[in-house]
């Protein structure tokens, strides 16, 4: 299924701003990182009865949409593989021109069978929201989140402390106006496979995951993510899914997320950042190599 031809919205926008600095006023040109909403609706069932609905409307950064959509499918269960997507589209049937670029339609395989109760329990999210789209904890606990195997990868210290500086100077909107959330892979030597920005940092994570899974890279059993902000349980849960053994934060991470890093098999660590971090569970994977 190809897509029509036409670009997505741009990431940022220019406003005019006032400076003020100390009694000096000045006017200029300021750069803001764009938010939109954006629908993705769900394609399913055999040839002749396919039926669309609405999953989920969620506020992003304009950009990667198809890999949003895929990764958040993903994350929540809702397709196993690459092979149970058949691909994603801008919607051609919306009313307005202007939602053209902001409603995606991912078509599922006619084989593919969604479970049609967790459609139903599923969703209104938002980029700040965290789990409170979701029916309940439990749910989300039980949704997909396999136990990862006690095996490596092995990250260096010395890997783990230049991970940030790497990420920010991959980041190419952040550098023009200095208000997305990023997530990065990097491989165990501390190399970048995969980094997607966006307002949320729920969709920067699904974008690198919905990006991975086009590629047809996971599970991410051999990758360290790098998450800017804090690190949720969502982050966690999603990472989980995707197969991903390591999960850094720049900021703290809650205490659910804690949890869930320990029962899922996630080495969890948080500020990293300004050469220290901390390692909130299953820290055997980070060896003391600088």
């Amino acid at each position: 299924m190809s897509a029509p031809v036409f670009l997505p919205p741009t990431s940022y926008d220019y406003v005019t701003v006032h400076k003020v600095q100390g009694e000096t006023v000045t006017e200029s040109s300021d750069v803001l990182a764009a938010e939109e909403p954006l629908e993705i609706r769900l394609g399913y069932g055999p040839a002749g009865q396919r039926q669309h609905r609405t999953l989920s409307i969620t506020m992003r950064t304009p950009g990667h949409d198809f890999e949003l959509a895929a990764g958040f499918l993903f994350t929540e269960g809702i397709i196993r593989s690459r092979q149970d997507l058949q691909g994603v589209i801008y919607c051609p049937d919306v009313e307005k021109e202007e939602e053209r670029e902001n409603v995606v339609r991912a078509e599922l395989v006619p084989t593919a069978s969604p479970d049609l109760p967790r459609l139903e329990r599923h969703f209104y999210t938002s980029s700040s929201c965290g789990v409170c789209g979701k029916t309940s904890i439990e749910a989300v606990h039980a949704a997909a989140c396999p136990v990862l195997p006690a095996a490596g990868p092995y990250v260096p210290a010395g890997v783990l402390h230049q991970l940030p500086e790497r990420q920010r100077a991959a980041q190419d909107l952040f550098e023009q106006t200095g208000g997305l959330h990023a997530a990065a892979l990097f491989s165990p030597e501390g190399e970048l496979l995969l980094l997607r920005e966006d307002v949320g940092r729920h969709n920067a994570l699904d974008k690198v995951i919905g990006a991975a899974l086009f590629q047809e890279l996971l599970p991410l059993h051999n990758a360290v993510l790098l998450v800017s902000g804090r690190a949720s349980f969502e982050l966690v849960q999603k990472a989980a899914v995707a197969g991903i053994p390591v999960l850094a934060a720049v900021g703290a991470p809650s205490s659910l997320a804690v949890s869930a890093a320990r029962d899922f098999g996630v080495t969890l660590c948080g500020f990293v950042r300004q050469n220290r971090y901390n390692i909130y569970c299953h820290d055997w994977r980070i060896t003391k190599e600088l």
